[in-house]
């Protein structure tokens, strides 16, 4: 009885390291989160773990500009996307610097395990 108890703690320990690893998270960003930066011209965002990159998103969303009340929120599109070999760097390139106001850098990407993990990362450009 003692050595299936033991057993099943055992097992339970070395799975639970598993099912978090399972998890992507975004380990880097350039800007940095809560960053104030000017007139970037590319931003990148590092995860934990290889992504697949036609199941990753990301979209740049304008959520604030300087001088405009009640400004909505603004997708930004002038961007290429570009992977790192590893796929676990994305790279955006921008067309245009990005003028100034508040942003929000959203992201999704899949888990080995399917549960699809969400974040974003504000910064402003001043």
């Amino acid at each position: 009885m003692k050595i299936s108890r033991f057993l099943a703690a055992a097992t339970l320990a070395l799975a639970l390291p598993g099912a978090a690893l399972a998890h992507v998270e975004v380990t880097a960003s350039t800007p940095a989160e809560g960053a104030s930066v000017k007139a970037p011209r590319s931003l990148t965002i590092a995860f934990s773990a290889p992504v697949d990159p036609a199941t990753t998103g990301v979209a740049i969303v304008m959520t604030d500009m300087p001088g405009v009340p009640d400004h909505g929120e603004m997708v930004i599109r002038n961007f290429t996307p570009e992977w790192a070999e590893d796929r676990r760097t994305l790279h955006l390139a921008l067309r245009k610097p990005l003028p100034r106001g508040t942003y929000e850098l959203r992201w999704q990407a899949p888990a080995s395990d399917g549960q699809t993990m969400r974040g974003v990362i504000n910064f402003v450009v001043i």
